[in-house]
């Protein structure tokens, strides 16, 4: 039973970090996908940008050159180019609000991969620890079942039959003490006639509780 305490809450633990593993796996693949997506983002606006001051560029080019041919194209080529001034002002306002979300973004990420390892490495440990108590555990459940086995060879082979039967009816539990007066399988205390008549009763002799019917065994301390 000691080492079933001490594994209880290594399993508990570990339950615990597998189940923050995998709400953080969620998480770090929205995160990974938005900083992705944020990134395309920038890209795309970066590229606006670009393509709009190469056709500014272009504009500039013909108005230098004086490859205009008329005073209405070349008003025509001054207006567009104030405007592709606005348009060029709008995309960097766009481009520098997405970068600014990228940046916040791949700073929470960063975050949740420290998280990730951190969380790893704990889990790791945890579980290294559960499978060897784990294991120890199930060393002394052989060992135990070993020295079952040996005191059921010992035992007559009807008084073990009826114990089969009592503890599959008992759900485990076929035999119980008697401790201070009260039967350690129901819990139930057992009044004085009861009493009286277990202490008259000789050593060899196999009891039964008068409340849960199971097999009833007495100690030094059963009160009698």
């Amino acid at each position: 039973m000691a080492h079933q305490r001490r594994t209880l809450p290594e399993i508990a633990r570990a339950e615990a970090l597998t189940a923050q593993r995998t709400e953080l796996s969620t998480r770090l693949g929205l995160e990974r996908t938005a900083t992705s997506d944020l990134s395309a983002e920038v890209r795309k606006a970066d590229a606006d940008v670009s393509q709009v001051r190469s056709r500014r560029e272009r504009d500039l080019r013909r108005l230098d050159t004086g490859a205009v041919g008329s005073p209405r194209e070349l008003e025509q080529l001054q207006h567009e180019i104030v405007s592709l001034d606005r348009r060029i002002e709008v995309l960097e306002d766009a481009e520098l609000d997405v970068m600014e979300q990228l940046e916040r973004a791949e700073d929470t990420l960063a975050g949740s991969e420290v998280e990730w390892a951190s969380l790893e490495t704990e889990l790791s440990t945890v579980l290294a620890a559960r499978d060897g108590a784990l294991a120890e555990l199930d060393q002394e459940a052989k060992r135990i079942r070993t020295e079952r086995d040996q005191a059921a060879a010992t035992v007559p082979g009807e008084l073990l039959t009826l114990y089969e039967k009592l503890r599959a009816q008992h759900g485990g539990v076929g035999a119980a003490a008697l401790h201070q007066r009260r039967c350690e399988g129901c819990r139930l205390e057992l009044n004085a006639a009861d009493l009286r008549e277990i202490a008259t009763e000789p050593a060899e002799v196999v009891l039964r509780c008068p409340e849960c019917n199971r097999l009833l065994v007495r100690t030094a301390e059963s009160g009698l």
